[in-house]
């Protein structure tokens, strides 16, 4: 899949990196942080995840099919633990990490254990 056009792609992680980031911020500032805890860990670890992968797309990594497979995951538990809360930066993120993931499993290699 080397010299394609990724930039859609690419566009969607790094919309999802931007709602994790977002929500995450946001979770902070609710009344009861504590009990929003998972949401930022995971808001922080798929903003990670996603950058990466967006990142290694751009530069064609022999790796970035590959890693779309992790990506597709933390987008999923993401947006299962984003859909628990109310905030509408939660529902937004969770919608966002959908979109992300479905299009992760378009585009990531088979999995394979040799």
């Amino acid at each position: 899949m080397k010299n394609h056009d990724h930039q859609q792609l690419i566009q969607k992680l790094f919309n999802c990196v931007l709602a994790c980031e977002h929500c995450a911020n946001a979770c902070l500032h609710e009344e009861d942080v504590k009990m929003m805890a998972q949401c930022i860990r995971l808001d922080r670890d798929c903003a990670d995840i996603c950058n990466q992968a967006a990142r290694l797309l751009q530069r064609d990594s022999a790796v970035a099919y590959q890693y779309l497979v992790i990506c597709e995951e933390i987008c999923r538990l993401c947006a299962d633990e984003c859909s628990k809360h109310d905030n509408d930066h939660c529902r937004q993120c969770a919608e966002t990490c959908l979109i992300c993931a479905d299009a992760c499993h378009e585009h990531h290699a088979p999995v394979t254990q040799d």
